[in-house]
């Protein structure tokens, strides 16, 4: 069945860095566009970053905007999110998603990035 693991998540203090990763199995990876969700207690779920099937398209929310890299191997099946110059409103926990024709398909359990001093 259709599995997606994120990994990576952390503490980390204000200014620093970290790689999320995102391991797909179960489903023909390169088919599907990609996407980091997260969600901060008390508010809802929100989209972070996109990247199209092949890799060649890319979308940001403004608050990540020059902060964060989405990026994927098709070969490892595994998607990443780069995030740079952390926020303490950057924590949240963060969630895989993989979408086909629009249509959000299967999630991650997430994993937790806290930003904090």
């Amino acid at each position: 069945q259709a599995q997606l693991v994120e990994s990576g998540g952390g503490l980390v203090q204000p200014g620093g860095s970290l790689k999320l990763s995102c391991a797909a199995s179960g489903f023909t990876f390169s088919n599907y566009a990609m996407s980091w969700y997260r969600q901060a207690p008390g508010k809802e779920r929100e989209l972070v970053a996109f990247i199209s099937s092949t890799g060649s398209s890319t979308y940001y929310a403004d608050s990540v905007k020059g902060r964060f890299t989405i990026s994927r191997d098709n070969v490892k099946n595994t998607v990443y999110l780069q995030m740079n110059s952390l926020k303490p409103e950057d924590t949240a926990v963060y969630y895989c998603n993989a979408q086909r024709f629009g249509v959000s398909l299967y999630w991650g359990r997430g994993t937790q990035v806290t930003v904090s001093s």
